[in-house]
């Protein structure tokens, strides 16, 4: 993904059986400010899309938890 990006990214990510995921992006504070995925998927690669085009420039920080366990968290620089 691009990093710094402006005003979206994409973000990658694989399963390898079918899991309850969520893909939950958050601010500095740790305020939740969007939830990309929120479901059951089939094992896969996949690709979302994050558009911040409403929130300030800022860094931010999103979190990928699998079958309610946090696979990874990585920060994001979004730049007006």
């Amino acid at each position: 993904y691009p990093n710094p990006f402006n005003p979206s990214t994409i973000i990658k990510y694989s399963l390898n059986k079918q899991s309850f995921t969520e893909l939950k992006v958050f601010d500095l504070q740790g305020k939740e400010v969007s939830t990309l995925v929120n479901s059951i998927q089939i094992a896969g690669s996949f690709e979302i899309t994050f558009n911040a085009a409403d929130l300030s420039s800022g860094i931010y920080f999103y979190s990928l938890k699998i079958d309610g366990v946090v696979l990874e968290t990585r920060r994001m620089v979004y730049l007006k």
